[in-house]
């Protein structure tokens, strides 16, 4: 085979994080490796056939321009200009051939492969750089001391938060909230508009606070496997009946449910989930928040005083709003105006308990929603991820309009 590299493979690593981080497309490096049976973990010194790229080209139209080549291509001009640095002056000519950027190479955000604490570590990095005014904060660290981020856009006086990946094999809604992050923090600092709104009265009426990954341990575990160096690796086994595949993996890394972890009837869901012991799912763990991903989300909650709460899980799409009469009288008001943003139902929750919406609105008596994005089985696959983002982006904008 020609025009292919060899690639050593790396701890971390997963098919669509290699193409991704390569700029090849998925199925073009699983063509050129017959060998590698989908769904199977690849081994850490494997060598892989990786197909080269060639470069996006383009031949110059009669009358155009850096500008209007960039309009088509959806690029900053200057990105263009950047990438053609060897063409100097203004003028193009007719049949000149330029470089075009890969679609997206500019978003610091990526959306093809799977999304784990590093990944989400390296564009918190790259996003504080390219935006400044975005202001990060630990908010605790998991089971194996991996930090909880938090990230804050807005100066208004109401206080929204936003947490997602609280389920291991949810983590599309990590990628998700990520990619809003971004996109909110390119208008803030270029004047434009996010979700048909203004970005800079957004940023002066709210104050947003993302957690976007609060499980990173079983977001990791979901995606890459099991190795046996794991410090839980005999426990996760048998919690895990004896299989390596945890892509439906729910739980945190010690096999407890963190939306069955909240002091809002803890008791009464864990009678009714009937789990003895640490599993993928439903297991509520030996006492309400007992688990450090929880305690750090309810500590946020307190120390921050949010005056409303979205919690990002999937699939379904439906957004939840009530819990026992407890929660204030706009709640449906405002999940009606979540719902018609999105396209998605609106559910009087009944018989559930425990979960982080049904504690916020417990102990603070103000709007708490779970929102249920996407349709399909867990884990959501990558291919609906720009039908989940837009949905995310739909509910985040317009939950921010709850400050008028």
């Amino acid at each position: 085979m020609t025009n292919v590299m060899s690639y050593v493979v790396r701890a971390g690593d997963t098919p669509r994080r290699i193409a991704a981080s390569l700029g090849v497309s998925y199925s073009s490096l699983a063509a050129a490796n017959p060998q590698w049976i989908e769904g199977e973990p690849l081994i850490e010194g494997e060598l892989l056939q990786v197909p080269v790229r060639l470069p996006r080209r383009y031949s110059v139209l009669g009358g155009d321009t850096w500008e209007s080549i960039a309009v088509k291509a959806g690029c900053p001009a200057a990105r263009l200009r950047e990438i053609n640095g060897s063409i100097q002056g203004e003028q193009l000519e007719e049949g000149q051939v330029i470089e075009l950027p890969a679609p997206g190479s500019d978003r610091i955000v990526k959306a093809g492969a799977e999304y784990g604490s590093a990944q989400l570590a390296r564009d918190i990095e790259r996003l504080k750089k390219e935006y400044p005014f975005l202001t990060e904060a630990v908010i605790g660290r998991s089971v194996m001391g991996k930090p909880i981020h938090a990230l804050r856009l807005g100066e208004g006086a109401f206080r929204l938060h936003a947490n997602g990946t609280v389920h291991a094999n949810e983590w599309i809604t990590a990628l998700a909230l990520m990619r809003f992050v971004e996109e909110y923090a390119r208008a803030c600092k270029w004047h434009g508009s996010i979700g048909g709104r203004s970005a800079a009265a957004l940023y002066r009426r709210c104050t947003l606070w993302v957690v976007p990954m609060a499980n990173p341990d079983g977001a990791d575990l979901s995606q890459a496997g099991l190795k046996p160096d794991h410090p839980f690796y005999k426990d996760l086994l048998r919690w895990n009946k004896g299989s390596r595949r945890f892509d439906r993996w729910k739980a945190n890394i010690r096999g407890v449910d963190l939306n069955d972890q909240f002091p809002a009837f803890w008791e009464e869901e864990r009678k009714r989930r009937g789990r003895g012991g640490p599993g993928p799912r439903d297991y509520s763990g030996p006492a309400p928040l007992s688990e450090p991903e929880a305690q750090a989300l309810a500590g946020f909650a307190r120390e921050t005083d949010f005056h409303a709460a979205l919690s990002f899980h999937t699939q379904g799409e439906e957004i939840y709003w009530n819990y026992r009469g407890l929660e204030p009288e706009s709640s449906e008001r405002r999940a009606s105006r979540l719902a018609a943003a999105s396209g998605y139902r609106p559910v009087k929750l009944e018989g559930s308990d425990a979960g982080f919406k049904d504690w916020f609105i417990a102990e603070f008596r103000r709007p708490g929603f779970t929102a249920e994005m996407g349709w399909g089985r867990n884990p959501l696959p990558l291919r609906v991820f720009p039908d989940v983002y837009d949905d995310t982006l739909a509910i985040l904008t317009e939950a921010m309009e709850f400050a008028e």
